[in-house]
């Protein structure tokens, strides 16, 4: 997916970002761009689409593969969420209170 960038006058390319589920037990996610936190119960993605909140069970990191933005994750995935822009404070805030 290209995009303009209008300061620089140049196409960007940007990657894309999908989602793979299967049978609840396995998330792969492309376009990663960042792992902020996580633990076994919930994951707080930076994506190339906004931040991403994975919630489940015995949540475990199986893969991460940072030059390409790749991260999979296994276990019982009960939601999958996008943080609204104006959200996006309040999450991190959420997060590094849990992690302190």
């Amino acid at each position: 997916m290209n995009y303009y960038d209008k300061e620089n006058n140049h196409r960007v390319q940007q990657q894309d970002h999908q989602l793979k589920i299967n049978n609840r037990k396995l998330l792969e996610i492309t376009g990663v761009k960042e792992v902020d936190s996580f633990d076994n119960e919930e994951f707080l993605l930076e994506t190339v689409m906004g931040y991403l909140i994975v919630r489940g069970h015995n949540l475990q990191l199986k893969n991460l593969d940072v030059g390409e933005g790749v991260v999979s994750i296994k276990g019982k995935i009960y939601e999958i969420s996008y943080v609204d822009e104006h959200q996006q404070e309040k999450a991190k805030g959420l997060f590094s209170k849990l992690f302190r």
